[in-house]
């Protein structure tokens, strides 16, 4: 429905979170607050908010001190990073001035109960018209995104940055974001929020393995369980820029886009822009309430997957590329034995694939090692009761290929040269049609001709020096959406397929991503210590139910490190959708044995752990890792108790477990077999060696349950129930 802006403050209100919007005036709106909700207030309130968030006259500023739109705008006179930035030839119309012509309610269907405003504005001077869609999500989200239209006759616009932006107040004045590496994915670091600009920008043509997954500004000292946040997520899997300004009058803001390279996007005459949509989330309660919101966005989608996750056996760490019908068959049958109900042939089923230095783009099935094609295991696979799954790394090509060697002109390239080799790959340029199609007719046959349940999609080169072929003009934002639409269309032909998002690992975790996968590998290391990390931090983003999170062998194929398998189980087992990558055939009866008592537990409780809020645990030890999922109704919980290395206090002192009802009594045990992994302790606590297992839930959200003492890279799972 049509809107009246003419002196109008709107207030938008979600679950806890309140959104307040000063639409007064012919300038792009202005958010008065983002954060905790205060509550219904009249028009009188919002005016006086308004009032009392404007900025007094400052010496050597302009007569009216401008506030930040939802748009920065140089021409505003805003003194930060400007919000939109571009140029017609020879630098003419660099700084438009929007003024706003509509506003519209732009809620759609699809929303979930959320609302979403269409704030329509114009700069006939700059001939240029952009549009900017805000609302909040039913859990709480902000979500906006900007449409830049170029309204000239004749002449291009060429469009350096457009990136809408929330601003924070001054109570938030500590930055966290995340970094890290290949098999190293999501470490956590933080810094104050000071004057300047803080900027994370990703030029690999994907989020990359130190992709910051959220964009935070907070309460110094914020943790799991306390302090204000303030948060953006970008979704969009190609290059981006995500930033922290506090300029020196003290208005700060987050603001986040695409990043393109220069001249990738050039709006002819009448042509339109549409940014990636911008994700912010607030939280009075920490990350993990911040993490909330996420996870009931996604599970509230559609499309979120709706059946429980079956447990995977995936044949990469058993096998690598040595691919014979009758080992397989073995590792089928065993993993069948335990449990398992997808099985996943992983890299070295196709032409030319004996190692990783050729055959990427061949993707017909090897007839030298598979006479029968992939028949016989399929077959063998579904008489077992399991789905079959495979793996492809459709945007890549080995040039050691049949098709590079045909189809030079379809890698990425910037005109004269190839990029440096990484993986001995180079990247199949998915814009160009010919190659589109070859992909999409090469993956729609293999899935008409075998029955695959799932595609576990890799991508491990990043795209550097990534151009179209013949000038090399730059590519990066026309292969993301071409890879976006080839998922789409995939799915359309074959609507029960599931696609996994691998990327070297961790390297593509985006909501942008999500809209057409069901889950993630958030790193291709599965040892199980450093998996603790990888799995708490990609959880800030994504519940659990979309992370691979798989069972090793004893000895870890990225580190040489060696862990027991109640420690390799009980990290898969709360990381994420469960499974197995380790040659089970090589391994001994008691091992296949305690691998079956884990994917038991796995299908006992996975309700729980798919549906249930995640908790982490702030404790004064970093030795200490608690963590778990609690039933939304507060019914059960499970938590793993995790030392990751020696303490300095022993035993570790007492753990407060949030997120159970306060007033509700719970008998509390260890899932099997965390009780002989202790039996050798002198002591237990009380608890625990059978004086009392039935514990206030207020007394354990205040006071704490006082663990037993665990040794380096020991774990148990505590399990509550509700009397």
């Amino acid at each position: 429905m049509a809107l009246d802006v003419s002196d109008r403050i709107l207030h938008l209100r979600a679950a806890g979170v309140s959104l307040v919007l000063d639409a007064r005036g012919p300038r792009l709106p202005r958010v008065l607050h983002w954060g905790a909700d205060p509550g219904e207030l009249s028009e009188d309130d919002l005016a006086a908010l308004a009032a009392s968030a404007a900025l007094p006259q400052l010496d050597g500023s302009l007569d009216v001190p401008p506030p930040p739109g939802l748009v920065t705008e140089h021409g505003a006179g805003w003194q930060g990073m400007p919000g939109v930035a571009g140029h017609r030839a020879g630098g003419a119309d660099w700084s438009p001035l929007f003024a706003v012509t509509s506003a519209t309610d732009a809620t759609r269907d699809g929303d979930g109960g959320g609302r979403t405003l269409r704030f329509t504005a114009a700069d006939p001077a700059a001939a240029l018209s952009l549009a900017v869609d805000i609302g909040l999500t039913a859990t709480g989200l902000v979500r906006t995104r900007a449409t830049l239209t170029n309204d000239h006759a004749d002449a291009d616009w060429t469009l350096d940055t457009l990136a809408p932006s929330l601003p924070v107040p001054t109570e938030a004045a500590e930055l966290f974001d995340l970094t890290g590496r290949w098999s190293r994915e999501r470490v956590p670091q933080r810094q104050p929020f000071t004057l300047g600009a803080r900027v994370r920008e990703t030029r690999r043509g994907r989020p990359g393995h130190d992709a910051p997954l959220l964009f935070a500004a907070g309460t110094p000292g914020f943790g799991f369980g306390h302090g204000e946040v303030w948060a953006l997520h970008l979704a969009w899997s190609g290059n981006h820029r995500l930033v922290a300004e506090r300029l020196p009058t003290g208005q700060a803001v987050l603001s986040g886009g695409e990043l393109p390279m220069p001249g990738e996007i050039t709006l002819t005459p009448g042509a339109s822009y549409t940014t990636p949509w911008l994700y912010g989330a607030h939280s009075d309660h920490g990350l993990d309430a911040l993490s909330a919101r996420f996870h009931d966005h996604l599970r509230a989608r559609p499309h979120h997957p709706a059946t429980p996750r079956p447990v995977v056996l995936n044949t990469w760490e058993a096998v690598y590329f040595d691919h014979d019908l009758p080992t397989l068959t073995r590792l089928a049958d065993l993993g069948a034995a335990a449990g398992a109900e997808r099985f996943v042939l992983d890299d070295g089923w196709f032409r030319h694939r004996r190692a990783d230095t050729a055959g990427l783009g061949d993707w017909y099935v090897d007839e030298t090692v598979w006479p029968d094609g992939l028949h016989p295991l399929v077959d063998h696979v579904r008489g077992l009761g399991m789905e079959f799954g495979l793996w492809v790394e459709p945007e890549m090509v080995n040039p050691d290929s049949d098709l590079a060697r045909a189809h030079p002109e379809w890698i990425l390239a910037t005109g004269g040269r190839l990029p440096g080799e990484r993986r001995q790959q180079q990247v199949l340029d998915l814009s160009h049609p010919e190659a589109y199609a070859y992909v999409l007719e090469r993956l729609d046959a293999l899935l008409g001709a075998y029955d695959i349940a799932y595609l576990k999609w890799d991508h491990n080169r990043e795209l550097d020096d990534a151009g179209h072929s013949p000038h090399g003009e730059p590519a990066v934002h026309a292969q993301t959406l071409a890879v976006y639409a080839l998922l789409a269309e995939l799915r359309r032909r074959h609507p029960a397929l599931e696609i996994e998002s691998c990327c070297g690992g961790g390297g593509r975790i985006d909501l942008g991503i999500l809209e057409h996968t069901d889950r993630v590998w958030a790193s291709d290391c599965i040892d199980a210590l450093e998996r603790q990390a990888i799995n708490r931090w990609t959880q800030l983003l994504l519940p659990p139910e979309l992370i691979g999170s798989h069972v090793g062998s004893d000895r870890n194929h990225t580190t040489g490190r060696r862990h027991d398998i109640a420690f390799r189980a009980g990290t898969a087992f709360l990381g994420g959708h469960f499974g197995i990558e380790w040659d089970l055939i090589h391994a001994t009866d008691e091992e296949r044995a305690e691998a079956a008592r884990w994917v038991a537990h796995y299908k006992r409780h996975r309700t729980l752990l798919h549906t249930g809020r995640v908790i982490r645990i702030d404790h004064q030890d970093p030795a200490l890792w608690a963590h778990g999922v609690v039933a939304r109704d507060g019914s059960e919980a499970l938590f793993a108790l995790v030392g990751t290395a020696a303490p300095v206090t022993h035993p570790h002192g007492r753990v407060r477990l949030r997120g159970l009802d306060p007033h509700a009594r719970y008998r509390a045990d260890l899932l099997p077999p965390g009780r002989d992994l202790l039996a050798g302790a002198r002591s237990l606590p009380g608890w625990l060696d059978g004086a009392t297992s039935v514990l206030h839930g207020g007394v354990l959200a205040t006071t704490g349950l006082q663990i037993p003492a665990l040794q380096p890279e020991q774990l148990v799972v505590l399990h509550l129930t509700k009397e």
